[in-house]
């Protein structure tokens, strides 16, 4: 059986759909490491940590960031599905930037990893948005 040449993809945060669309790949970090999936990938249900998602287009490459969730992945569709995801367009640099700088004042713990992961992963998403995808 032949695959489909492309995957319908959809970014969901708590509060509304972040984006959806056809694509021809997705990148996203689960907690066992970065999967990319491309059309017939086979069903995968994991869990994402706090980080960069790309989507491939046609008309470029969406970048988001999802602070943790889920991707689910059967028959050619893709679900990312986080309490709070962001287009790079969405995020400003410099209160991400501010949020890291508070983070690292913040004793070592969990709490700091979390923030920090986050920070980084917006400031990531712009600086990746940037560099010329969309």
């Amino acid at each position: 059986m032949a695959a489909d040449t492309s995957l319908e993809v959809a970014l969901v945060a708590a509060d509304r759909t972040v984006w959806s669309g056809p694509a021809s790949m997705v990148i996203a970090r689960t907690v066992e490491g970065d999967v990319g999936v491309l059309p017939g990938h086979a069903p995968l249900l994991s869990l994402l940590t706090d980080a960069v998602v790309e989507i491939n287009t046609a008309d470029g490459v969406v970048v988001a960031t999802v602070d943790g969730g889920f991707l689910s992945v059967a028959n050619n569709r893709v679900s990312v599905l986080s309490e709070r995801a962001l287009l790079a367009e969405e995020i400003a640099v410099d209160e991400a930037r501010a949020m890291l700088d508070e983070a690292q004042g913040l004793p070592t713990g969990d709490e700091r990893e979390l923030r920090i992961r986050r920070a980084e992963a917006r400031i990531r998403a712009v600086e990746k948005a940037r560099a010329g995808v969309r």
